[in-house]
């Protein structure tokens, strides 16, 4: 607040008066009343609106307008010394219940060290112990039975009476508060998770424990009832639940409730099935006044009341899980959630049970998941608003829920949705299921505002999953998400924006970013700014003079997540579904899209502007169609997995025509996914992630100082125009050098030993697949007969110019050169060690 000496002074008297000529000019109670209605109409008014108002307001008619003008001022200072104090207190409370938080975290770390300091010291007298010829256990000690007795516990039998329900509530209960504020489970800082005041909390996986474990600490801005009621309904926060159904509910003695509830989660790809839960969930409150929900599953352990397999779906186990509630002091609540199952990764494949063993997978799924729901609901209590597209944050949310729930159920397609499997075409690289259930179209396409009657009366979809290596899924997504020319197809777009068009195009909006024919039209971002919902607006993709039901622009609700490159384990997805121009809150949506699940626990480094100069090297089209499982995934590289899965409106009797239709449209994304993946994938091998073998041994540099010093012998000039002195600086101009630098070896049969980068880029290949090039394969037969009768010269005067011409990439893709040089790289003996090309201006034909 910048103000004057003589402002601030008579900021003190403001509410009652002005100083004038050195006397306090006192206000009456009623103009007091009638200044601060106008300060809530208009808190800075102009001159002129000031004269107005003294002339409106008979009460205000003997005070000059500079003292009016001098009430506002301090009015003003007041209101920002007022947000600035509640904002300081607020921080305060969040401080103090932080630095609460952190001690009883400190606490918990001293007890677990403690305990593992004592079980070190029992386990090496113990193994001492044993070590002994005899050994008497009469006289065990009783600190000896009670360590055996806590390390291998017994469940007492159970049964599904109220006492039996009550008796496994209280045991699920003291477990679950071991695990959240004791030592019952090792628990490490989950990497990439920072803790501190605007964080989203302390984040911690388990260590060595059953199955899969997460635990979560934060503070939130709301009650600790209302906290129990958006945990407990987990469809509306967790994505990935289908459903939870309460089948029983018995209140307890101590005020609390035990349900039983079957809870049935939706499988992340095609490639495995569901998963589901039979569940007992107690919610009782303890004498502090902390709210617990504990939650685990009913089993054979237990002897309690059983649920019956289910059909398409995996009985998992929840290990005594929850979230512990503690009112705040001055509003709010701190709350303690942790999540244990046991997904059974026995059932999928061998190379998808890294997502159902690890814990930073289950992290950013559930427990993170719930934080950000937390938040994101007192954010939208505290700060009220409405965004300039005239919708809540919450609405804008519910509606990218219905498009993550859509895609969900197409993906897995369940019977009781009414999806049917169709037969194959020979092929099984590619499901098809179909639904013809009305209820399902969710009252999809009922007219046409030109006439035209309604016709769809089916869904289809097509899905597929594919693994990637070397491919980051956040670069993957970006390029997806910025260049859809690449992929997609306009008269696909038109016809599934046909299905749903209901109205005149009168979606406005600014431009925010345009790529080749597409609008990006943002409408929210969550607080971690991990997701974004935005509208896509394609430009005359369905102009058709032919075709008069075609919109001539397709509008897109896109839902976008996972972008962010320094997320650990992060899920990608690019979800989108063809919407009207008016843009209702209820209309129909048919979601297709992509979804990229790492299969690495491994962080991954790329470079995040890979995606912006790839469009103009990559040619529209498809470059054959090749079978997700005729990719090879190699050792110590990182992998994902890609699902796919496209939705179609038809009519019923054309269901043969357009699953072939989809199918083909399906097979041609992949195909281009794999073309655009194999571009992409030589970045995640740039100098800055990997300066390992090769790059990162001396060998590299020396090389790389070799190959510029022979060129500056034989050509007179330098190869690198700003390359320092030290062999690194050399090795990194020489990586990402413009022209394409390519070395082979000097034999009967030369094959490739090093490329920079744009030699990578050149062949379409990586350094680790670069050896299995031979020099023959790139050039045509042309090419090759310039190269023999140019080798001569190399080999005896040191080097040689080429002419224009053509090679090819490694996916046998023409690439055209404006020239090519070729010299010896000599070594320190002036030996010859190889012989180097350098392709100027090459650009894919």
């Amino acid at each position: 607040m910048a103000m004057s000496c003589k402002d601030a002074n008579k900021a003190a008297a403001a509410a009652v008066g002005i100083m004038d000529n050195g006397k306090y000019v006192r206000y009456t109670p009623e103009q007091v009343e009638a200044l601060e209605r106008l300060y809530h109409e208009c808190p800075k008014p102009s001159s002129i609106r000031r004269q107005q108002l003294i002339r409106e307001c008979p009460i205000l008619s003997h005070i000059e307008p500079k003292q009016i003008k001098v009430w506002f001022q301090n009015r003003r200072c007041r209101e920002k010394q007022r947000k600035e104090a509640s904002r300081l207190q607020s921080v305060n409370r969040k401080l103090s219940a932080m630095n609460k938080l952190l001690m009883e975290e400190n606490d918990r770390l001293q007890k677990q060290v403690s305990q593992l300091v004592y079980e070190n010291g029992y386990f090496r007298q113990h193994t001492q112990n044993n070590a002994l010829p005899t050994k008497d256990t009469s006289c065990e000690s009783a600190v000896t039975s009670s360590q055996q007795h806590r390390l291998t516990p017994q469940h007492p039998p159970r049964d599904a009476s109220p006492a039996g329900l009550l008796s496994i509530a209280e045991e699920t209960l003291t477990e679950f508060l071991s695990k959240a504020t004791g030592t019952a489970v090792e628990w490490v800082q989950m990497p990439g998770m920072k803790p501190g005041p605007d964080s989203i909390g302390i984040v911690a996986i388990s260590h060595g424990c059953t199955g899969v474990a997460a635990r979560a600490c934060g503070l939130v801005g709301l009650e600790p009832t209302r906290v129990a009621e958006i945990l407990k309904e987990r469809p509306s926060w967790f994505r990935d639940c289908r459903a939870v159904n309460v089948l029983n509910v018995l209140p307890t003695a101590n005020g609390g409730t035990i349900e039983l509830i079957y809870m049935q989660l939706y499988a992340p790809t095609t490639l495995a099935p569901g998963r589901d839960f039979w569940l007992l969930r107690y919610t009782s409150v303890m004498d502090d006044g902390s709210l617990v929900v504990c939650e685990r599953s009913l089993g054979n352990t237990q002897n309690g009341p059983s649920m019956p397999p289910v059909p398409n779906f995996v009985r998992a186990e929840m290990l005594p899980s929850g979230y512990l509630i503690r009112p705040c002091e001055g509003g709010g609540s701190i709350i303690h959630i942790v999540d244990h199952m046991n997904l059974e990764p026995w059932s999928v494949p061998e190379v998808l049970r890294p997502l159902y063993e690890s814990s930073t997978m289950l992290a950013q799924k559930t427990t993170i998941a719930a934080l950000r729901q937390l938040r994101q609901i007192a954010q939208d209590v505290s700060q009220s608003s409405v965004t300039n597209w005239g919708r809540r944050p919450a609405a804008l949310r519910a509606l990218g829920h219905r498009l993550s729930r859509g895609f969900n159920e197409a993906l897995n397609g369940f019977s009781d949705e009414g999806w049917s499997l169709m037969g194959s075409d020979g092929m099984d690289d590619v499901t098809i299921v179909v639904n013809s259930n009305p209820e399902k179209l969710m009252g999809l396409n009922l007219s046409f505002t030109n006439g035209y009657p309604s016709v769809c009366n089916a869904v289809l979809c097509a899905k597929a999953s594919m693994l990637l290596q070397n491919v980051p899924p956040a670069i993957l997504l970006r390029f997806l998400r910025e260049h859809r020319s690449e992929w997609a197809d306009n008269n696909v777009d038109a016809y599934s924006a046909a299905a749903v068009k209901v109205g005149p195009c009168t979606f406005l909006g600014s431009q925010v970013g345009s790529f080749g024919g597409q609008v990006i039209l943002p409408l929210a971002q969550t607080i971690e700014h991990g997701e974004l919902l935005e509208v896509i607006k394609l430009e005359g993709v369905g102009h058709s003079p032919e075709d008069a039901m075609l919109p001539r622009d397709v509008f897109l609700l896109q839902l976008c997540s996972g972008i962010d490159e320094n997320a650990v384990g992060t899920c990608a997805e690019l979800i989108f579904a063809p919407i009207d121009a008016s843009f209702a809150d209820d209309a129909p949506l048919l979601p297709s899209g992509f979804r990229i699940i790492p299969l690495d626990s491994g962080k991954e480094a790329s470079s995040p502007n890979r995606t912006l100069d790839l469009a103009s090297a990559l040619e529209i089209g498809t470059a054959g169609n090749k079978a997700s499982n005729d990719i090879v995934v190699t050792s110590g590289a990182t992998r994902s997995v890609m699902t796919i899965a496209f939705e179609f409106a038809f009519e019923s009797h054309m269901q043969d025509h357009v699953a072939s239709i989809a199918r083909q449209y399906v097979r041609s994304i992949i195909s281009s996914v794999q073309r655009v993946a194999l571009a992409l994938s030589p970045s995640h091998l740039g100098l800055q992630a990997s300066l390992r073998s090769p790059l990162g041994t001396p060998e590299a540099h020396t090389l790389a100082r070799w190959i510029c010093q022979s060129y500056r012998s034989y050509m007179g000039v330098d190869l690198l125009k700003s390359a320092g002195e030290g062999s690194e600086s050399i090795l990194k101009a020489l990586w990402n050098h413009s022209d394409a630098i390519i070395c082979c070896s000097i034999k009967a049969m030369p094959v490739f030993t090093f490329a920079n980068q744009a030699g990578l880029d050149m062949l379409e290949t990586t350094l680790v697949a670069l050896q299995d090039i031979s020099l023959e394969k790139i050039f045509d037969d042309h090419g090759r007969k310039n190269l023999c009768s140019e080798f001569p010269q190399i080999m005896q005067q040191g080097f040689a110019c080429l002419q224009s011409g053509i090679c090819l990439s490694s996916m046998g893709r023409p690439v055209s050169y404006e020239r090519a040089v070729a010299w010896k790289v000599l070594n320190e003996d002036e030996n010859a060690h190889c012989i180097c090309f350098m392709f100027v201006n090459w650009s894919f034909v």
